[in-house]
């Protein structure tokens, strides 16, 4: 492979010293005109570029930014799609890890981008992170520092995050409005705290409109397609089943239907269904499946520009938190009217 020119190079060609190139290049005031152009004009021809790590060294800024995240689903791919396209645009490189759902690995992760000189990070924790010093580290270092999609409670964090109990207000309240009355929830992880939230704004909504929850009726299960199925076949085979299901995702809505379907059970008219975060697959299914939209995109474009603001000296108190309101897209799945 040919090896790329260095300021070296550049030296022994023009005959001058090394530290000349090096201000020349950097358009120092004290390099001669004439010879600041003549440096500049052999790198081109040469096709010399600088030592990004060398200068990142030297000005102990990388323009890159470090992004940790539970995994790369339809949600979190899209969140971070937006985080790349305004880092783009504003001349800052992202580096993307997944921490798979593991503490360990976010360890490992965190540990890994700063050691390759990240100028700070925007981070969704994985579902088993119950301690947060590596985050609090990050803190020390007057790091910039942005959650997103999934926060801390108890811990001040710019954060960027979806209303979920809203959302799950929203998905209960039109399953009542639709004449269903035994509404069971498929609920996430009992230590996350979006899984919580969209609990909340279900049983919120149950005993507003006067309507007992049923503990039998509320499954806690991981944001997977198979338990889902697993575990509305358990919720079918109740002596008095459900005749709606709320699930806190789409992948969790298509295990549900599936079992449904088994079943031999008509939607709506049998049994409804409402998923959340309005992923394509639920447009594409029969019926179609109501879900509640987030914005992911936006989401995700929010949270780097709160980055590179906070990266860019703008005030920015640690509490700061952008909240996105979610909204009901109405399909076949729960539709009885």
């Amino acid at each position: 492979m040919e090896r790329q020119p260095t300021i070296k190079d550049i030296a022994a060609e023009l005959g001058i010293s090394i530290s000349t190139v090096s201000r020349a290049l950097r358009n120092q005031p004290d390099v001669n005109p004439e010879t600041r152009k003549m440096v500049t004009d052999l790198a081109s021809q040469m096709d010399y570029q600088p030592n990004k790590v060398a200068l990142s060294l030297l000005n102990r800024q990388t323009n890159t930014i470090g992004v940790i995240t539970p995994n790369l689903d339809y949600v979190l791919a899209t969140m971070v799609k937006g985080i790349d396209e305004v880092a783009l645009e504003a001349g800052y490189t992202v580096m993307v890890c997944q921490s798979d759902e593991s503490f360990g690995r976010e360890i490992v992760n965190t540990k890994r981008l700063l050691e390759s000189l990240v100028d700070g990070f925007i981070v969704s924790v994985s579902s088993e992170t119950k301690v947060f010093e590596h985050i609090k580290n990050i803190q020390k270092k007057k790091m910039p520092l942005v959650l997103f999609d999934r926060f801390i409670e108890g811990m001040t964090v710019p954060s960027i995050r979806l209303d979920n109990a809203l959302g799950g207000r929203l998905a209960t309240q039109h399953l009542i409005d639709e004449g269903y009355q035994r509404i069971a929830i498929l609920a996430g992880p009992e230590n996350l705290v979006i899984s919580n939230n969209r609990m909340e704004g279900y049983l919120e909504t149950l005993k507003a409109n006067g309507i007992r929850a049923n503990k039998q009726m509320i499954i806690h299960c991981d944001f997977n397609q198979q338990y889902a199925y697993e575990a509305t076949k358990e919720l079918l085979s109740m002596r008095t089943r459900p005749d709606a299901i709320f699930t806190i995702s789409d992948r969790m809505a298509i295990g549900a239907m599936l079992a449904i379907k088994e079943k031999g059970l008509n939607m709506p008219h049998d049994i409804g269904l409402v998923g959340f975060n309005n992923e394509p697959v639920t447009n594409l299914v029969t019926p179609r499946i109501s879900s509640i939209e987030m914005f992911a995109f936006d989401m995700g474009k929010a949270a780097a520009k709160m980055f590179i603001e906070m990266a860019h000296g703008h005030e920015h108190t640690n509490d700061q938190q952008k909240v996105f309101k979610p909204k009901l897209v109405v399909r076949e799945s729960s539709k009885r009217t």
